[in-house]
């Protein structure tokens, strides 16, 4: 079940005339298959007509090949702009294995294979650039995007819920792209254009806006998939205690020993902890966060996607793109702050089509026995009034207009603040290292995207997934959604 819109999109450039057969024997060449999978090959046109476009398709769908075929199809640059390094890193050692020119520039990089990738750049020898916000706004980068030779197919933000997830909260870089097409067409040629386009497997209707406004999309395209996955089968079970919830889980990874899988957990500790006891009940498994060395993390999802180590216990910073198809569970030990989140992660199994479930234990109502998940909920709202208050705090101060750069030297999470302010139209961007203050059409908000969804999906009593195709616009979907596999359709049975 999908549901998939279009409207017309904006052209600028002329784009290259390619026959479609072309396109088709390329991706066979490529990847091997035969013909796309709907709505693949709309997607691919559409990119290749350099319109922008907003896409919305489950983890598994096949999203990248959208962006990588028409980029590959075309002369000139396309960036990826993704969020994590693991990410980018997997998907250019793909692209290059098949002697594809594709490359990557992250802070982790020694000098040398940054040097050698900008001076590709140069001479124009790569199709697909990965790179994170921050790496793209950092000024040796930018100037060479900047050349008015070289030139830039198009701009794709990939796993484009990080921008609405972290933009005002934690990677502020992501509330400047809008402003970076812009800018850079100030540097080229009369007549250039660049598309746009943003990939993602969440974005609720509030969040789809959200990327429209903050990306500058041009009469984007869209494609909206909705995230159900007819294999997998999703259950919540209350915990009275912190001893029965390990014991919980204890159950479940027993059960299904030989099986690979993921347990998320909210707090780096949390990961090392709990992979350890699970050691010692006689299971393999073992932590990974984002507080590990790069080193680190790099042989943990080796172990994982070889199967040598079946069971990861991880925070949100694991899984997001890697794809191994036979990972048959999920566990989540706590409940993730968003639904959005939730959805990303229970996505990692089932891949390969067979049955797969996903468990999440959460405490009772009051919290008196186990305050854990009250207590991460107070937490994750405190951030958010603290930023808040920041925000405001440096508005009764800021300067009309002036420089990103020294707002975040002068004054403590000055550049967060400036996103939080730049998400309630109190700034607006120059160009992505200038601001200019602005009246705001309305009064401060909270962060739009509250815990509030994932404890109504938990108190849901109809079909799970019933309640996560409400939650993410697909309400024709939803009214005839009767999963059978859920926990709630399963007792609706008995």
């Amino acid at each position: 079940m999908h549901q998939s819109t279009a409207q017309s999109g904006q052209s600028g450039r002329q784009p290259e005339l390619i026959a479609w057969q072309q396109v088709r024997q390329r991706f066979r060449d490529i990847w091997g298959y035969d013909d796309f999978r709907s709505p693949q090959g709309e997607i691919v046109r559409c990119l290749l007509a350099g319109q922008d476009a907003l896409v919305v398709m489950p983890t598994g769908g096949g999203k990248s090949i959208c962006f990588q075929l028409p980029a590959l199809m075309q002369t000139g640059l396309t960036l990826v702009v993704s969020p994590l390094v693991a990410l980018m890193e997997d998907q250019v050692r793909e692209l290059r294995q098949k002697r594809l020119p594709a490359a990557l520039l992250h802070s982790q990089m020694n000098k040398g294979d940054r040097h050698r990738v900008m001076d590709q750049l140069r001479r124009q020898q790569v199709r697909l650039l990965y790179l994170s916000p921050e790496t793209l706004l950092s000024p040796p980068l930018w100037s060479v995007l900047c050349a008015p030779e070289l030139l830039i197919n198009g701009i794709i933000l990939d796993e484009a819920h990080c921008l609405t997830q972290w933009g005002d909260t934690f990677r502020p870089a992501y509330r400047r792209l809008g402003a970076v097409r812009a800018a850079l067409l100030a540097h080229k040629p009369a007549g250039t254009a660049i598309a746009l386009a943003a990939f993602t497997a969440t974005a609720d209707p509030q969040a789809q806006a959200t990327l429209q406004t903050v990306l500058q999309l041009h009469n984007p395209q869209q494609f909206l998939l909705n995230p159900y996955r007819e294999n997998l089968a999703l259950a919540v079970q209350r915990v009275w205690t912190p001893r029965g919830r390990r014991q919980r889980l204890w159950q479940w990874a027993k059960a299904h020993r030989g099986e690979t899988g993921l347990v998320y957990v909210r707090s780096r500790r949390g990961t090392e902890e709990l992979a350890q006891w699970l050691t010692q009940q006689g299971l393999t498994a073992i932590a990974y966060h984002a507080g590990l060395s790069a080193q680190r993390r790099r042989q943990v999802e080796a172990q994982w996607l070889s199967g040598e180590v079946p069971i990861v216990v991880c925070t949100s910073a694991f899984g997001m793109g890697i794809n191994k198809p036979d990972c048959l569970w999920i566990a989540h030990f706590n409940p993730p702050a968003l639904l959005s989140e939730y959805v990303q992660e229970v996505g990692r199994a089932g891949r390969d089509g067979k049955p797969a479930a996903a468990m999440m234990w959460v405490s009772e109502p009051t919290g008196w026995l186990d305050p854990t998940d009250q207590q991460l909920l107070q937490s994750f709202r405190q951030r958010g009034r603290s930023l808040q208050q920041s925000a405001q705090r440096l508005l009764r101060q800021l300067p009309e207009q002036g420089s990103i750069e020294a707002i975040a030297h002068s004054h403590k999470d000055g550049e967060l603040a400036l996103a939080w302010l730049h998400s309630q139209g109190a700034v607006a961007w120059v160009d992505p290292f200038h601001y200019v203050r602005c009246r705001p059409a309305h009064a401060p908000t909270s962060h739009p995207h509250t815990a509030m969804d994932i404890e109504h999906y938990i108190a849901a009593r109809g079909c799970r997934w019933q309640a996560l195709l409400q939650a993410f616009g697909f309400a024709a979907e939803a009214r005839q959604m009767r999963c059978g596999r859920c926990d709630r359709c399963q007792r609706s049975r008995t």
